[in-house]
């Protein structure tokens, strides 16, 4: 069922918008501080400079084709508003509620539940659905979720996605110029810099820490959308219900493993192989359930 206006209890949703907002800003600049403080004790800004340029550039192809690489890794293809009436007008009516252009509509033929939006702006922006959570959700949770997805695409997470990449990036090649230069004897006096030993270290360290602040990045992101997904919507219970049944879907039908998967799903609604991984703190993805108390908890406040 279509909401009209956006309940007033529901007006929290933008406070929890803006407190990821700030939260995901905060962890962007901790992770330059930390791109800083490993290129310093590196010695010098010459391989800064360098790592900045070459992770910059591999992200930045990355970023500006990230639509495209991640409808094919998932061998999505592009549907009409004649094959798909339905989906092609939950999108339209979202995508006005959210004052954006109409993004693309594409339908993965993948049995595991999930969704994924894509695309470097609003205005060159796809919205992908499986065959899966097609047949899975009903028209008002699949609505809750195209609302999600829309939300991602406003809000620009792919962009802020690929800042926090590129950021992440410059840590191991500059690990990487420390090793080199450490192996092949060049890099000026023994005191100028790290030791042999302590690059190691650093070589353990820096990515692993890049990687839980990347991690946490996206979580944030995930979180932002689902509250402003339910303000576009005005049906948050409706994304909680959907996100119970993909996480159940997920677990009896998980995407297989493979290298072209592995970057889409990030992307994902919901994190779509099966299991935990090692902690939740190396997720992309928040916990299922804590979600859920969320979106329950916006649409049960009582009014003002």
């Amino acid at each position: 069922m279509s909401a009209v206006s956006l309940p007033t209890s529901l007006e929290d949703g933008s406070v929890q918008v803006l407190r990821n907002g700030f939260k995901t800003a905060v962890l962007l600049g901790v992770l330059s501080a930390l791109i800083l403080l490993v290129g310093q004790w590196l010695g010098g800004t010459t391989g800064l400079v360098v790592a900045a340029v070459i992770a910059l550039g591999i992200n930045g192809v990355s970023y500006f084709y990230s639509e495209r690489l991640a409808l094919r890794a998932m061998r999505a293809e592009q549907v009409t508003a004649a094959q798909a009436p339905r989906l092609h007008a939950i999108v339209a009516e979202l995508a006005e509620r959210a004052q954006m252009p109409m993004p693309r509509v594409y339908v993965s033929p993948t049995a595991t539940p999930n969704a994924f939006a894509t695309g470097r702006n609003p205005r060159h922006a796809a919205v992908c659905v499986t065959t899966g959570i097609l047949e899975l959700l009903d028209e008002r949770e699949l609505r809750g979720v195209l609302g999600h997805e829309i939300s991602h695409v406003r809000n620009r997470d792919i962009l802020i996605a690929s800042v926090a990449a590129g950021l992440a990036s410059m840590i191991m090649i500059l690990v990487n110029i420390a090793q080199l230069g450490a192996l092949f004897g060049f890099g000026g006096d023994e005191d100028s810099g790290p030791g042999f030993l302590e690059i190691i270290l650093l070589a353990l360290i820096g990515p692993l820490a890049a990687g839980l602040i990347q991690a946490a990045i996206s979580r944030s992101r995930e979180y932002a959308a689902d509250a402003s997904g339910a303000e576009i919507t005005g049906d948050p219970k409706a994304l909680a219900a959907a996100l119970a049944k993909i996480e159940r879907g997920v677990a009896a039908r998980p995407l297989t493993p493979s290298p072209d998967a592995a970057p889409v799903s990030a992307l994902m609604i919901a994190n779509p192989f099966s299991g935990r991984g090692l902690m939740q703190m190396f997720s992309t993805h928040p916990d299922t359930a804590d979600r859920i108390a969320r979106l329950r908890a916006m649409a049960t406040r009582p009014h003002p």
